[in-house]
């Protein structure tokens, strides 16, 4: 997919992915034909976007590390003070996140592409991480490794707690205030 599609093959390929998304959460061996019926598509329309099942699970991984991307940036995190950031963050990656389950909690394939759109998550995460820590919101030496898998971590425990399906600004005001404050007693 190097070079720019007509815009019904970028319809094309939207709805391939999306149908994609929901038809591997539900049964994670469903075939192509069976997603270009969700898609409303042929099963030849989806071959010509992608020649095969790696091929399509490679462009998933692209597309919604993608949109993680879309969401951090989304948020502006860098006009507004780190606590604010970290909620607008935070939120809009739930929404992401709520959106492709399947493709971001399984192990899809990493492309180099898709590796260097994770790289470029995390250092936005630990860009945030290191203006929560000045700002005064994270203990001077504080580990921001750390802290990055931590709020990674919060961020699928949220998203897998039962009742998921839950507004993402609540849930990312409980993970906000988990990484901040934990669960000991307020002081």
């Amino acid at each position: 997919m190097g070079r720019a599609l007509r815009a019904d093959a970028e319809r094309s390929v939207r709805a391939i992915l999306e149908a994609a998304e929901q038809v591997l959460a539900e049964d994670a061996g469903a075939s192509m034909e069976q997603i270009a019926e969700a898609a409303g598509l042929t099963r030849i329309t989806v071959h010509r976007r992608f020649a095969n099942r790696q091929a399509l699970l490679e462009a998933l991984a692209v597309s919604a590390k993608q949109q993680l991307i879309d969401a951090i940036e989304e948020a502006r995190p860098d006009s507004a003070p780190a606590l604010v950031a970290l909620y607008r963050v935070t939120a809009n990656v739930m929404r992401v996140k709520s959106t492709w389950r399947y493709t971001l909690s399984h192990a899809t394939a990493h492309t180099s592409a898709a590796a260097a759109l994770w790289e470029e998550i995390n250092a936005h995460t630990v860009e945030l991480l290191n203006r929560a820590q000045d700002e005064g919101l994270l203990a001077h030496d504080a580990d921001l490794e750390w802290t990055r898998q931590v709020y990674y971590a919060l961020l699928s425990e949220a998203l897998n707690r039962p009742g998921a399906g839950q507004d993402p600004d609540a849930l990312a005001t409980l993970i906000i205030d988990t990484l901040l404050h934990g669960a000991g007693p307020r002081a």
